[in-house]
């Protein structure tokens, strides 16, 4: 879906940041702007200024700022359409899709009209939950006894469903409503029947919330030894068990106070937590931790750790989480598995052994190098070949899984030793089939022209970022010799090129010379047109170019706190989210085709061809930066004893870079 620039610019400058804002954070006025203490970080002196003429906000403390958009996705964890959405709503504007037929934005104004609605009768049902725990002295003597105050039973908004079969009648006089049934507060009879109850009897009440606070399910423990003992929330419209997690609303601030989050079983062991002063635990509703609930953690922390019972059910919950968790764990992320003593959970050990006892059992956690490694080798004898074959075999789609970068490298070596094969063997061992040689016929991905001929093959123009470049237009470290010599002139494409070189433009430019656009231009554009592509590239990579000099490494740098704050995010987010920043021209000129208009990255990308120019340029820059730390160790041989040794490992890496780089190399 692609959401118009200009409505965003409109929904910015006719929302109220003040009143956005002061919803969340208790505002006070100091001269023509606000102040309050910031919701981002903990203080005690108001450094958190909202200004209305600016709508703008912006915290002198930790730096956070933005605008309502900005805000709405910082606080409440949403993602960019989300928050334009939940926007627009508070103001009656309806958005628009510049994708979807009529018929489609129909059915999606339909659809969050259905969940708001749907909302409310939850909120509804909630309040009476509250009402009706107050006149419950079982189900208060029952959270008593659980060591819960009401402090923060108010904070939960624990409430309890009485025993009778149709209690809600009370509160929704159209008992029949469908949408009572639609929710999950009321069953339906089968085949037909109009018998109608309560699908919650003699139970305490946990509301489960969305990021926004909005009620979108409930859990309710039994007060005695019945079964189940928990009962959740159909999956509705609202609410997916997969995707939500309990307590999050609630613990966003003190994840950030303290550094991570806690992932637990159960309701009432994140309640217990709390009380017991660990704030910041969450909890799975009755499935196992999958990759979206990972992903939504790492937008509000860099550090899990996910706390299990040491029993046989807890270790296979774990090892359902580890594969949820693979996926996101790079070098800047911290995932460890908690393992309590199978008599315990984490109330229990905590009143046992204390609060300080418990901080450094969580200390000590299993890091998720280490569980993935035993996980690996369970039942694996690795004093035989076959043991360890079979955990080269285990070990393969949970390394696989990993994102590039040094944790997943360092990981290649210990399992290489471990199944005793060297790290290049095991590489070459995982790798996938060889891509067809040079000079057989290439697949046909490119069904715009007719099919190319047997022989020696070359693309008839490719971006103009390969060696020999010198001055150069875009980013100052383009231009000079075309990278690929013309070899097929039939069929040339017609098809224009997503990033916004089409075949008029690669014909009209003078032969032997470049397009004005360089190396740095060119991964800036990629990545800004896919940020998910940066969590993929190695933590050097990452340097690398954050250091890159001027706009470049700046806003390369900016890219990197973005992605690994939120996430990835669309082009119009990040552009929104660098208004007024130094790089935002550098930005908004890559981000432009040759013809002026923006460069359409909301159509549907070619992926393996961006996959592929992305790899390539960022092997040109790597070259580069290694060709540079060479002439350092030349320089540096007369001082330094080890400089010669480094020179001569650079240079077996660049010439490993340049087997790679030799089909754009030659020109022949």
């Amino acid at each position: 879906m692609t959401i118009p620039a200009s409505f965003i610019q409109e929904l910015i400058a006719r929302a109220d940041v003040v009143e956005i804002v002061g919803r969340y954070v208790q505002l006070k006025k100091t001269g023509a702007n606000f102040s309050g203490l910031c919701p981002f970080h903990s203080e005690k002196s108001p450094s958190f200024s909202v200004s209305p003429t600016k709508q703008f906000y912006h915290c002198f403390g930790c730096g956070v700022h933005g605008n309502a958009i900005g805000f709405l996705m910082e606080h409440a964890g949403m993602g960019f359409v989300e928050a334009v959405h939940d926007l627009a709503g508070q103001y009656g504007l309806q958005v628009p899709e510049d994708d979807a037929s009529p018929e489609e934005r129909a059915r999606a104004a339909g659809q969050r009209q259905k969940q708001a609605t749907l909302t409310e009768v939850l909120e509804k049902a909630g309040d009476a939950y509250r009402k009706h725990l107050r006149d419950s002295d079982t189900a208060v003597n029952y959270l008593k006894g659980r060591g819960v105050s009401g402090e923060v039973a108010r904070q939960y908004g624990i409430g309890y469903a009485p025993p009778g079969w149709r209690t809600l009648a009370s509160v929704f006089p159209e008992y029949d409503n469908p949408l009572l049934a639609e929710s999950g507060l009321v069953i339906t009879g089968e085949d037909g029947e109009d018998k109608r109850y309560d699908r919650f009897r003699d139970r305490v009440m946990f509301p489960i919330r969305n990021v926004k606070g909005e009620c979108i399910g409930f859990g309710g423990r039994v007060l005695g030894d019945e079964k189940p003992k928990y009962l959740n929330s159909p999956e509705t419209p609202v609410f997916s068990k997969g995707r939500e997690l309990y307590g999050l609303f609630e613990a966003r601030a003190a994840l950030r106070d303290k550094g991570y989050v806690l992932v637990t079983e159960g309701y009432m062991d994140v309640v217990a937590l709390a009380q017991l002063g660990f704030p910041n635990a969450v909890a799975t509703l009755g499935t196992a931790c999958t990759p979206e609930h990972v992903q939504k953690l790492f937008r509000f922390t860099d550090s899990v750790v996910f706390s299990f019972d040491g029993d046989g059910a807890g270790r296979r919950a774990a090892r359902k989480a580890l594969d949820g968790a693979l996926p996101f764990a790079t070098d800047v992320r911290s995932i460890k598995f908690l393992f309590l003593p199978a008599e315990h959970d984490p109330d229990s050990f905590i009143r046992e052994h204390g609060a300080e006892a418990f901080s450094r059992f969580v200390g000590e956690a299993t890091p998720l190098s280490r569980f993935m490694l035993d996980a690996a080798r369970d039942g694996c004898d690795l004093g035989t070949a076959e043991g360890r074959a079979r955990m080269t075999s285990n070990v393969r789609p949970l390394w696989t899984a990993m994102p590039d970068g040094a944790l997943k490298r360092q990981l290649l070596e210990e399992i290489a030793g471990l199944v005793q094969l060297g790290s290049q063997a095991l590489t070459d061992l995982w790798k996938p089939a060889a891509p067809p040689r040079r000079g057989s016929p290439p697949p046909q991905a490119m069904d715009d022209g007719p099919p190319m001929p047997d022989g020696d093959w070359e693309p008839s123009w490719s971006p103009d970022y390969g060696p020999g470049e010198s001055g150069g237009g875009g980013g100052g470290d383009g231009g000079g010799k075309r990278p690929f010599k013309k070899k097929w002139e039939k069929g040339n494409w017609e098809k224009g090129s997503r990033w916004g070189r089409d075949k008029s433009a690669a014909d009209s430019a003078p032969r032997g010379r470049s397009l004005p656009i360089g190396r740095s231009d060119v991964a800036v554009r990629l990545l800004l047109s896919n940020t998910s592509a940066w969590e993929a590239l190695s933590q050097e990579m990452h340097g690398i170019l954050c250091d890159l000099p001027g706009m470049h490494g700046q806003l390369f740098a900016w890219l990197d706190s973005q992605v690994h704050e939120h996430g990835a995010q669309p082009w119009a987010a990040l552009r929104e989210g660098m208004r007024e920043l130094p790089f935002e021209a550098l930005a908004s000129k890559v981000m432009t085709g040759p013809d002026g208009a923006p460069i359409d990255v909301g159509a549907d990308p070619a992926a393996a061809e961006a996959a592929a120019e992305l790899r390539n340029v960022l092997d040109y820059i790597l070259d580069d930066h290694l060709k540079a730390q060479e002439t350092e160790a030349i320089a540096a041989a007369g001082t330094d004893p080890g400089a010669i040794d480094r020179y001569r490992a650079l240079q077996a890496r660049r010439r490993e870079l340049q087997l790679r780089l030799s089909p754009a190399r030659n020109t022949s």
